[in-house]
């Protein structure tokens, strides 16, 4: 290691608070990868009775109570890491004000905790993207039916139909747990091509710059030039 001195001997033995920013830092990346993995193991709930979108590569046999069900394991060992990192990051604050005077004579721990939740962190992150992330796995089928039964489709009938069209057909559709394209055809408000048209998903993210995919969930009429 290569070693230099400080610009500044009374803040390096007196107070450490580089330290303590540099915990602040780890504490933020923690809780951003927390999301991260509690999304994604909220996302690949199910098979049948949860979110189901996505599903996450099997990295152990099964588990112990329900044969067959593949348990998120890297999300909720990320999640363990974080809680971990963040534990170890308060600890470096409380050290932080620890020091009195001229002297803090914690910083041996502040090594210690900023050590480790670094190497704990950092390996964390690798095996979850090796073992987890790199083989996530859309359900575009599941995606597909759960777009096409959503009522905040009804939305885009608002330029067509009007608003209070629109909710009835929401509302019916909520209440005969059917689709929105079956009510209006039902009512024949809108031919079979201009329903699948107007409710289109992908149509709709096009038209909000969002890009995707050519292949998700459904392919819409083009809506112009490319």
């Amino acid at each position: 290691m290569s070693f230099i001195e400080a610009r500044n001997h009374f803040e390096a033995q007196a107070g450490r608070d580089d330290a303590v920013e540099a915990a602040g830092h780890l504490v933020t990346i923690a809780a951003s990868l927390t999301k991260i993995a509690n999304d994604l193991r909220l996302l690949a709930s199910g098979p049948r009775c949860g979110l189901a979108e996505i599903r996450l590569p099997a990295t152990q046999p099964g588990s112990s109570i329900m044969p067959g069900k593949v348990n998120p394991v890297m999300c909720e060992m990320l999640v363990q890491v974080c809680l971990y990192t963040q534990g170890l990051a308060n600890m470096v604050a409380l050290c932080g004000r620890e020091g009195q005077l001229e002297l803090n004579a914690t910083i041996p721990l502040i090594a210690f905790a900023l050590h480790e939740a670094v190497r704990c962190l950092s390996n964390g992150v690798r095996v979850f993207a090796d073992a987890c992330v790199h083989g996530i796995q859309a359900d575009v089928t599941h995606c597909g039916e759960l777009a096409d039964r959503s009522l905040m489709l009804a939305t885009a009938l608002n330029p067509h139909l009007g608003y209070d069209k629109a909710a009835s057909v929401a509302k019916e559709a909520l209440a005969t747990n059917r689709t929105l394209k079956e009510i209006l055809l039902e009512r024949r408000w809108m031919d079979a091509d201009t329903v699948g048209r107007v409710l289109a998903p992908l149509a709709m993210d096009r038209q909000a710059g969002v890009a995707l995919p050519g292949n998700a969930l459904s392919s819409p009429p083009p809506l112009g030039p490319g």
